[in-house]
Parts: C-alpha cells; structure tokens; sequence
C-alpha cells in the first residue's frame, strides 16, 4: 500500500492505493473542521483482498468562513448558515462549488484509467452529505455511495436536479443512535428519502456519538467489495 500527496485541479488530496494498477476509486471527503487525512488510516481496516486494488483519494475541502460558527473559518464543504431545530440551513452556492470539485476529481480519475462505473463517492458528517448530493445527481454512473452520520444539506437541490444515471445505486448508510452533531432522525431522514427515490440502502447504526466503529468500517468494506468486484 502506497500513499502519495497529490494536486487535483481544484483540490489537494491524500491518495492511498491498495495495489498495483488500481481498477477502482474511491473518494471520500472528510467533515466540517477535519482534513483529508482524517480517513487516511482506516484503509487497512477495511479487509479489502489484494485482488482488489483500489485508489482512496481524500481531499481537503477549501477554507471557509462557517457562520453558525461564529464565522471562525475552517476547512468545510459549504458554509451552514444556522440551525432550525435539528435542520441545517446550508449555502446552496457552497454546495454546488463542491459539487464542481467532486466532478473534477471523478474526472481526474477518468482521465487517469478509472471509469465512473468504478467510483465510489464516500463521506462523513458534512463530507457524507456532499457524497449524497454529488452521488444521488451525478450525470453518469457511479459503483456506489456511502454516507456516514449525514444528512441530506439540500433536498431541492437533489431532488431538482436528480437524472437517471445513479436511481439504482446502491448506498450504504450509518449513523450513531447517540449523535449530538448530526442528529440521529436527520440520518434517518435522509435514508428514507433516498429510498423514495429507489435508491437500496443499507442501513446500520451503533449506539456511538458523532464518529466511526470498527464494525462500522468493517461494514464499509464488505460494501466496497460488493460494489466493486
């Protein structure tokens, strides 16, 4: 297993490529605060077989001002303006420039032998809700999506904007029952929705706060698997 730091078009990323001459991307983007490191070393508990050589790219999300935040800038997907009860209010503007860099990294992969049909889009917390948005809408067809205690940041866009691409790709989802960050009926919400649309989820929580388990990952892994072979 290799790991390289690599400039994409937009954004930098961490690339960590499971063997030689992979056949498969997946591009997971990390939450509000964090960078693409963050994921980095989860890869190896994944249990992928060597007879799967995948590229793990985790990019780092631009700086921004996060208003709910006090405008305290950090590195994150799209500004969230407030919170109404358990909703976040998110900057569709925000969302659509990240929607533009997920379309460039998938394209880097294009470009670098990796077709769509061989992508994964990956995330957790605010970087899960960019993997749905970009996933659910994205033009061409995608392996997969998995979203990590996340939400749905803008459900007219997915909505006004889903094609016909990825309405059967499949999605695996998870969520902590004891989320204080993302609440846990904002998973659930989106789940259910994404499912209205004819999307098959699988669906997982553990009694966890805002952050990942080995099962969870273990989990992760048999999906790529799956999805990939």
């Amino acid at each position: 297993m290799t790991a390289t730091t690599t400039p994409s078009p937009l954004l930098d990323t961490i690339e960590v490529e499971t063997g030689d001459n992979p056949t498969a991307a997946v591009i997971w983007m990390h939450g509000l605060g964090a960078d693409g490191s963050d994921f980095v070393g989860m890869v190896p508990e994944l249990g992928l077989p060597e007879s799967l050589a995948v590229r793990f790219v985790f990019p780092h999300a631009r700086f921004m001002p996060i208003t709910c935040n006090n405008g305290y800038t950090m590195r994150a997907w799209y500004d969230i303006l407030y919170f109404d009860e358990i909703n976040r209010h998110a900057d569709e503007a925000g969302i659509k420039q990240s929607l533009a860099d997920v379309d460039a990294l998938i394209k880097d992969q294009n470009a670098r032998g990796i077709p769509t049909e061989r992508i994964v889009l990956a995330g957790f917390s605010q970087g899960g809700a960019i993997a749905y948005t970009a996933g659910l809408t994205y033009p061409q067809r995608l392996a997969g999506i998995v979203a990590l205690s996340t939400y749905w940041p803008s459900p007219a866009l997915i909505e006004q904007n889903r094609g016909a691409a990825n309405q059967q790709t499949p999605v695996w989802a998870a969520h902590g029952t004891g989320d204080p960050v993302v609440p846990f009926a904002l998973g659930e919400r989106a789940k259910t929705a994404t499912e209205q649309l004819g999307n098959p989820v699988q669906w997982h929580h553990w009694p966890m706060q805002h952050s990942v388990c080995l099962p969870e990952i273990q989990g992760i892994g048999k999906f790529l698997q799956s999805v990939l072979a």
